[in-house]
């Protein structure tokens, strides 16, 4: 009943001394992000605390906490889900997404300097390999990444702090369709890069809205195929 180990999962019992209601909610949304628990997962609290290695108080505590962010839904009767989110929710988030990253382009190709544009070609082939590679948890997390450093790139600590806010969603929105935006992705990643380094404002944000459109579409339509999967991923994680 566990679920399958990968290198960006919790791979069983936790490490301490982190506090133990923390971890076990940052390693239970790590496995919802990740889709390892995927939207609509019964969530037994019994195997997860045995999967944990912990008690039942801190998963129900976490699974609580979860309920507050719309991670978990608690249905009285029947007991705890993995949320699954609406063609609205996920359209109105990608969009707003849209709105933040393509101002951070924008202004990225006004204030990076050399070592920011150096670390964006370093995600971006990092990226790139790990499409290639047909790895849908390294995709996920290296274009996490790529566009966590452009935000940054952007030299404004507002804008990063509110994208940093909807990082987690947007992987769990980006996880299903990781493996089908594949090598284009990146390659659109590149021509932002270009575009950055040339100090274009006018076309990173024009690369980035189209590139973003792009991921939102994709969502829309994929209709959660199976082989969006990692390859021999269990659809029911415990």
């Amino acid at each position: 009943m566990s679920p399958q180990s990968t290198d960006h999962r919790p791979a069983g019992r936790l490490r301490r001394p982190v506090p133990l209601r923390e971890a076990v909610y940052e390693s239970l949304l790590d496995l919802i992000t990740t889709r390892a628990l995927p939207p609509g997962r019964h969530l037994v609290e019994t195997e997860l605390a045995e999967y944990l290695g912990v008690s039942r108080q801190p998963v129900r505590e976490a699974l609580q906490r979860l309920s507050n962010e719309a991670w978990v839904e608690l249905r009285p009767g029947y007991g705890a889900f993995v949320h699954t989110p609406s063609e609205s929710e996920a359209d109105q988030l990608l969009a707003v997404r849209a709105l933040l990253e393509t101002e951070s382009a924008r202004l990225a190709a006004q204030h990076a300097g050399p070592e920011d544009v150096a670390r964006l070609r370093a995600l971006c082939r990092d990226g790139a390999q790990a499409a290639a590679r047909d790895g849908v948890d390294g995709a996920v997390t290296a274009n996490a990444d790529f566009h966590r450093a452009l935000t940054e790139a952007s030299g404004n600590g507002v804008l990063a702090e509110l994208a940093e806010r909807v990082d987690r969603r947007v992987r769990w929105y980006y996880a299903p369709i990781a493996r089908r935006r594949g090598a284009a992705s990146w390659d659109e990643h590149a021509r932002i890069i270009d575009a950055i380094e040339a100090g274009d404002d006018a076309l990173a944000a024009r690369l980035m809205g189209e590139h973003t459109e792009r991921t939102r579409r994709a969502y829309r339509d994929h209709g959660e195929d199976p082989a969006d999967r990692e390859e021999g991923e269990p659809s029911r994680a415990v």
